[in-house]
């Protein structure tokens, strides 16, 4: 009966923590869909005079993904269905904030990916997109990003910031700056140099070499 009780206690807690953090994290990606809208729109009339250089458009792909195309780039915002919590050994662990309260280390997230436009456009599979951040929002809507440069530092007070519109706003902004500055290189000459005939076919019709702005690129706390 004791195991028992356990397992009911246990289903109890984790159970409502988890489906808690899921409408948590559910409200704020609508919210964070709506923005991105509202980002396209504001910035379509904005550069109004440039529409003909410059390609703006938001795009939603069922309830989990949403996209914002600009400049021949394309940020991808994905909130996954699952919830999850954090290694023994991660800062989030370790800190005040969940040591008072276990269940305020249960997650949902919001992975942002950057994609070069014409990868998704071409169906060029072997096109590679870059994590740039990820959202972590917890049962108490508190919330941080993982992320590089300004992303993982502007949004790093995890026991005291909570997500709200205006936030989303914020990282949409530093999504847009960090994606404009993070530049295509042409990729090393012996990394392509060798093109089977087979491949060059494929490539003729579907532009098929891979492409992407970097290789090997790492969050800031991986380099630790």
């Amino acid at each position: 009966m004791k195991k028992e009780s356990t397992i009911i206690k246990l289903l109890k807690e984790k159970s409502t923590t988890k489906q808690l953090v899921y409408r948590n994290t559910k409200e704020a990606f609508e919210i964070l869909v709506k923005s991105l809208k509202l980002k396209a729109q504001s910035l379509s009339v904005l550069l109004s005079d440039k529409a003909d250089d410059i390609e703006l458009e938001f795009t939603s792909n069922g309830e989990f993904d949403a996209q914002l195309k600009f400049a021949g780039d394309t940020l991808l915002f994905h909130m996954h269905s699952n919830i999850f919590d954090f290694p023994p050994n991660h800062e989030v662990v370790k800190s005040k904030y969940v040591k008072d309260d276990k269940l305020r280390s249960f997650c949902g997230v919001i992975n942002i990916y950057n994609f070069l436009s014409d990868s998704l456009k071409y169906n060029r599979l072997n096109d590679e997109g870059i994590l740039i951040g990820r959202i972590f929002i917890n049962k108490e809507r508190n919330f941080f990003v993982e992320g590089d440069k300004e992303l993982g530092f502007l949004f790093n007070d995890f026991s005291n910031q909570k997500i709200n519109k205006s936030l989303l706003e914020q990282i949409i902004n530093v999504c847009m700056v960090f994606t404009l500055n993070f530049d295509l290189y042409t990729p090393n000459l012996n990394d392509i140099k060798l093109v089977s005939v087979h491949y060059l076919l494929e490539m003729s019709k579907n532009q098929k070499i891979k492409t992407t702005k970097r290789l090997g690129y790492k969050f800031s706390h991986e380099n630790k």
